[in-house]
Formats: C-alpha cells, structure tokens, sequence
C-alpha cells in the first residue's frame, strides 16, 4: 500500500498507541522534537514606525542546498547529538546534512550534490519553506 501511494514512511498517534511505518530506510530511527510555545506573558513588539524597515536578505552566492518542503528545521538526529554538519564538513550527494519535520514526520534531508559546507544560512528549530536555501556550499 505504502508503494501504491508512493510513502516513503506513515505515522499515526492516539491516546496510548503510536505506530510508525517506514520502507527503504536502514538508519536508526529518530526521535522526535518537540518545541514549547513563547510564554503568553512574553512582551509584544509595538508598531516600527520609528525602527527602518530591515533590508531583505541577500541570496547567498555559489551552490546551497534547498529545502524540499516546508516544515521545522533541526541540525541534529536528536537533542543530546552532535551536528549531521557544520562549517567545513565535505558532503557528497547521499550525505544527510539535517532532517525537516513535517506533518510529525522527520524527513532526512540529503546533500544531493558533492561540496564542503561554506555557510548554515538557518537556526536549529527555525520554520523553513519550499526552495528556502538552508546551506551553502564551495564545490567540490
């Protein structure tokens, strides 16, 4: 069924039953994130009339690595791990540099191009969109 529809993995939670289905996947499974909401108390930023707007951001220059969808950013397999990358790491196209959760399901996100890391142009735990660059790259 999984192939018929084209998943790659399928996750359903109820009150005290949690399954997970992944197919094509050799790698340990990956915990799963959970981030707390700002305080309601947290202060409120006022109008910008009397701050300059911000500058839009510069694309970055050279290859990057894109998102493929949208969805939470996070830079490590889990909270006590090191970085998959970080500034100066070589990849290859199967290297996995970050996974992006969406929908409550963590997606491995590959290199898909040989490089060293230049630049991590987003925060751990930071919201990304579709063809958002998340790395940059100094060719192989």
């Amino acid at each position: 069924m999984m192939k018929q529809a084209d998943l790659t993995e399928f996750e359903i939670e109820e009150e005290n039953f949690r399954l997970r289905i992944a197919r094509g996947s050799s790698t340990a499974p990956v915990q799963q994130y959970i981030q707390a909401a700002a305080p309601a108390s947290a202060p409120v930023a006022g109008p910008a009339s009397a701050a300059p707007a911000p500058a839009a951001p510069k694309a970055p220059e050279g290859p990057v690595i894109k998102s493929p969808m949208v969805g939470t950013f996070y830079s490590t397999p889990s909270p006590d791990s090191p970085s998959f990358v970080s500034v100066g790491s070589k990849v290859s196209a199967n290297t996995v540099v970050c996974i992006i959760e969406a929908m409550k399901v963590m997606n491995e996100i590959q290199a898909e191009q040989s490089g060293t890391i230049a630049e991590m142009l987003v925060e751990n735990g930071q919201s990304v969109e579709y063809g958002q660059p998340l790395f940059r790259l100094t060719p192989a």
